[in-house]
């Protein structure tokens, strides 16, 4: 119960300040009609109910889930399963990121349906799969954070050359949209979960740095859609 109080009050101190910045300007500046405006106020506290519950569902079964898939596979001592699984994983929890979905339907309607809602979806969701997997090879096999981050990114800045002007910004967002509230979770403790069970391990230093190589991943898959369809 405490922690659901702990939830609500994340949720109010996040989006009170918003909800009140409008209201302010709704009576000084912008004068918004009637009906729009309580579509707003209804629209606030529906977002704020689901995100409520987002976060206790995450709390109550995203992290444990997590966390217990990620201390499990080391004890397989089958590293090809712990990669297989970390791009399955990275798959799956992209195609289910909200953020996602709404990019690649604000691009399909944009682009008149030349970029599609699921080719983008899946393009993305490979491309985190992928980076997932970097990330748990590197837990494996200590392999330092830097060098797949430098490397990472020289592949992105080589085959910016390469893509068409309208499917940069694209892929940019498309890295950043995958920081949302459905896979940084899932994914921070999954490498949490490997990184605390592997001997000689340390869950705070190689636990974190998935979420910066898994960013990764979609500007990478874009860029190479871009390449191949543009």
């Amino acid at each position: 119960m405490r922690d659901m109080l702990e939830q609500l009050k994340e949720v109010v101190m996040a989006i009170l300040p918003m909800a009140l910045l409008i209201i302010i300007l709704q009576y000084t500046v912008i004068g918004l009609p009637t009906d729009l405006f309580i579509r707003f106020l209804a629209g606030v506290v529906m977002v704020g109910l689901g995100l409520f519950l987002f976060l206790v569902g995450v709390h109550i079964g995203l992290l444990p889930i997590g966390e217990l898939i990620g201390s499990s596979l080391p004890k397989t001592n089958k590293p090809w399963l712990i990669l297989i699984t970390g791009f399955l994983l990275g798959f799956v929890v992209t195609v289910a990121e909200p953020d996602v979905r709404v990019l690649a339907s604000q691009i399909d309607q944009v682009s008149e349906g030349e970029i599609s809602n699921l080719m983008l979806v899946y393009s993305v969701a490979i491309g985190v799969g992928i980076f997932v997997t970097v990330a748990m090879a590197r837990t494996i096999f200590s392999i330092p954070l830097k060098y797949l981050l430098v490397g990472g990114y020289s592949i992105v800045f080589i085959l910016a050359l390469f893509t068409p002007q309208s499917y940069l910004p694209i892929s940019f967002d498309a890295g950043g949209v995958t920081t949302g509230p459905m896979t940084v979770p899932f994914i921070l403790a999954l490498g949490v979960g490997v990184a605390s069970v592997l001997q000689g391990k340390s869950s705070t230093s190689d636990g974190f740095g998935l979420v910066a190589l898994a960013s990764i991943g979609p500007i990478i898959s874009v860029m190479i859609l871009g390449v191949i369809f543009g």
